[in-house]
């Protein structure tokens, strides 16, 4: 089973204060044109999307510099409310492991991460840490949590849908757009299951 756990781009969540996604029709067969064609823009952080250490970090990798490793692979989904503390993340990263499923986690639910956590998930060598928010620290305070993560070179995917996500193990692809030197991409994130 294929399970998309990605927001539909053009209405999709934005972080306050970042620019929305908006497409433009440029050419429409309804009006006698040959062809349809659309343009867009977005911020590389609308709806479902990464984070590489650049977005955070003087000199951190960017999206082109990272491969493509943190972002395929075995996952552990784990349901969660409320803030995450340390005891929480060491709690969730060894039934993750029990699961063999330690190196990708992602957290459905109204959850946030804290910064206790954030040094628990760098401190175990992640590859990936995903949630449904579209930060994964506080939102009104999100800087060092995320300073944490992308400074142990964790990847972070958010925004991601999982309300009809059981817990457990799942192969994830959420490959980001190659956006070169950026430090962010919106990807379509997959679990297979």
């Amino acid at each position: 089973m294929v399970i998309d756990i990605s927001q539909e781009v053009l209405s999709s969540k934005v972080y306050p204060g970042d620019p929305a996604p908006r497409a433009e029709q440029l050419c429409s067969m309804e009006d006698g044109e040959l062809y349809n064609l659309t343009a867009f823009s977005m911020c590389a952080h609308n709806g479902t999307h990464v984070d590489a250490p650049a977005h955070f970090i003087r000199d951190g990798k960017t999206i082109g510099q990272m491969g493509l490793d943190p972002f395929v692979g075995d996952c552990y989904v784990v349901r969660f409310e409320g803030n995450v503390t340390a005891e929480d993340a060491s709690a969730i990263m060894k039934a993750a492991r029990e699961a063999g499923a330690g190196e990708r986690i992602l957290i459905a639910g109204n959850a946030t991460v804290t910064e206790e956590a954030a040094r628990v998930f760098a401190g175990e060598n992640i590859k990936l840490l995903g949630n449904e928010s579209q930060t994964v620290g506080p939102e009104d305070s999100p800087m060092e949590v995320h300073k944490i993560l992308l400074g142990a070179e964790v990847v972070l995917l958010e925004g991601i849908i999982l309300t009809d996500v059981s817990e457990g193990t799942y192969l994830l692809c959420a490959a980001p757009l190659n956006l070169g030197g950026c430090e962010g991409a919106p990807c379509r994130a997959l679990l297979i299951g």
